[in-house]
């Protein structure tokens, strides 16, 4: 089973894809790479939710009125975590060099 990812873990691994910037880019990417983090631990919290609940569930509003599916919380709670954290992977991104961005980003999905 793979270890799981850890506020701290995620930005270790983040910082290290990203110390090459200079040292100004680099202060601005440490707020960006911290909140990537809780980000990314929160989306594989609510992932594991999502497997052993599925997306949809019956709900109704009273016991009068006939139950019907309904999106879950938890996924509508990722789908608007994952375009928060994609912005902020973009972001970082976008500090650093084209040809460094490709080997990075080549990094991170053979990382992820």
């Amino acid at each position: 089973m793979a270890k799981p990812i850890t506020e701290q873990s995620e930005i270790k691994r983040l910082t290290d894809i990203y110390k090459g910037l200079p040292q100004n880019q680099f202060a601005v990417a440490q707020g960006l790479i911290v909140q990537a983090a809780r980000l990314r631990v929160r989306l594989d919290q609510l992932w594991a939710e999502i497997q052993k609940n599925g997306e949809v569930e019956m709900f109704s509003q009273s016991e009068r009125t006939e139950p019907y599916e309904r999106e879950r919380p938890a996924a509508r709670l990722f789908t608007s975590t994952d375009k928060n954290y994609q912005s902020i992977i973009k972001q970082l991104n976008e500090l650093t060099p084209p040809s460094a961005a490709k080997s990075k980003l080549a990094e991170m999905m053979k990382d992820g």
